[in-house]
């Protein structure tokens, strides 16, 4: 028996034994699984760190490409916006020859427009003389007097003008010579005549060139009629040249002048009125058409025949599980 009880007494010992070493086998393998978990975090956490700041210098690379751009971009436009500038001052200073050959062939034009059966005579640039010649004709073709036009575009009145131009008339031997300038002299606030030259602004020269063209055909028609009647002709020079003919062709200018400016007015109301009635129609339509298509999807009544698609699209429509034939509202 005691022999026995040793023998059971050594197994339990070893048994002990070995769940001891099984604890501490267990033990030891925590450890090392959690050694090898922390080093194998400090190692993701590294290579975490690595990949953001990696991560990081490219995004801060990046930004400085972009504000590169932007910079680059910037002095582009502000470079642009130079150019234009430039470009701007460049076109705002025409040259005064250019302005007063813009006016010139603006004058040609007009003239040209406004009386077909005239010669109008545009003086080449380099040739002695003013800017055009109008030859007056009658309805027979008739020559009835010529008209000098000198165009000037200049900030100040210069009175060596006048003198030019007088010469001018005379080698030309122009029976009226008419000076369209844009600044007026100091003495005149509008058109009149002035060291026996009339001198005006390209908007007054509009009305008085048929005024100064109908004076010529009348004086020629005159000149006919009382051949060798010197003092009538001379009472109608007078009578030109004079206050009331002045008068008299300044109400016609005028007259001219505010038709045109009430013309603009009546156009400009006319446009509104039509954007305004032609947006109330296409309201008004739109919800007919609606209004149309409502009561023919409820009680299947037809609309108006002018509200009816044309035939091909009707019957392309007639696969419709309403049968509408009305364009959408």
């Amino acid at each position: 028996m005691r022999e026995k009880s040793e023998k059971v007494n050594k197994l339990n010992r070893i048994q002990a034994e070995n769940e001891r070493l099984k604890r501490k086998m267990n033990t030891q393998k925590g450890e090392i699984e959690l050694e090898a978990q922390r080093t194998i975090t400090e190692t993701v956490n590294q290579e975490r760190a690595k990949i953001k700041q990696f991560e990081e210098e490219k995004a801060k690379q990046r930004i400085t490409e972009a504000e590169l751009k932007i910079t680059e971009r910037d002095e582009v436009i502000d470079q642009l916006k130079d150019d234009l500038k430039k470009a701007e001052q460049k076109a705002n200073q025409v040259p005064a020859p250019l302005k007063g050959e813009a006016q010139e062939l603006a004058i040609e034009k007009w003239l040209k427009e406004q009386f077909p059966q005239d010669a109008i005579e545009e003086i080449k640039k380099g040739q002695r003389g003013a800017d055009c010649l109008q030859t007056v004709k009658n309805s027979l073709g008739k020559d009835c007097g010529t008209i000098y036009y000198e165009s000037k575009r200049a900030k100040a009145f210069q009175v060596a003008w006048t003198d030019k131009f007088k010469t001018d008339i005379r080698e030309k031997n122009a029976d009226i010579g008419v000076l369209v300038t844009q600044t007026m002299p100091k003495d005149m606030e509008r058109f009149g005549l002035k060291d026996g030259i009339w001198i005006c602004s390209f908007d007054e020269f509009k009305g008085l060139c048929h005024v100064f063209r109908n004076f010529l055909i009348q004086m020629s028609k005159a000149v006919v009629a009382q051949e060798n009647k010197g003092n009538k002709m001379a009472r109608l020079y007078d009578y030109f040249t004079g206050n009331e003919f002045r008068l008299y062709a300044e109400d016609i200018v005028q007259s001219f002048v505010q038709m045109k400016k009430d013309l603009d007015k009546e156009k400009m109301a006319m446009e509104m009125r039509f954007k305004k009635r032609e947006k109330q129609i296409e309201r008004g339509l739109g919800g007919l058409i609606g209004m149309c298509g409502a009561i023919e999807g409820i009680a299947g009544i037809q609309p108006p025949a002018s509200l009816e698609l044309p035939a091909g699209d009707e019957e392309d429509d007639n696969d419709d599980e309403t049968g509408s034939v009305l364009q959408p509202a």
